[in-house]
């Protein structure tokens, strides 16, 4: 009897030690990032990408540098834009309206980003029957646009 539990008692380490041993299946994830290279190498991407966000390029900066005068600016809109997120009025035609603008998105992060208006103005809309004016944002690109004089 005491053989039986000997056997017993050795069976379920081997089977434990069994499990353990038994490779992982090749797709999946454990199996992925147990692969040394393949770690390595995530790693040294993942560290180029912190990198480079912190320190923006140059010609970023000159770009952001070149935007910033125009911020809070005052502008009419030139170009026949319409726009359909007024809520209040929709289907509105901004051509002659006043502005002012508020931001430049076309670096977002210290990243030039690829907006095809990059710049945000502000407009306040008077209607008939309503005490405050409603603000809304539409974004611009520089030709859409020409500055006023503030006088």
């Amino acid at each position: 009897m005491a053989t039986a539990t000997a056997t017993a008692g050795a069976s379920p380490s081997t089977s434990s030690s069994l499990l353990l041993r038994r490779p992982l299946p090749p797709n999946s994830t454990a199996a992925r990032c147990l692969a040394p290279p393949r770690c390595r190498a995530r790693l040294r991407t993942a560290r180029q990408v912190a990198i480079s966000s912190v320190s923006p390029s140059p010609d970023v900066a000159d770009e952001e540098a070149a935007a910033a005068p125009k911020l809070g600016k005052r502008v009419r809109v030139t170009a026949p834009v319409r726009v359909y997120h007024v809520p209040k009025a929709p289907d509105l035609n901004l051509r002659g309206r006043e502005g002012v603008v508020k931001q430049y998105v076309g670096v977002w992060k210290g990243k030039r980003i690829t907006a095809n208006r990059p710049f945000r103005v502000e407009f306040q809309l008077k209607l008939d029957g309503q005490d405050k004016p409603v603000r809304f944002f539409a974004h611009l690109r520089e030709d859409e646009f020409e500055f006023v004089r503030d006088e």
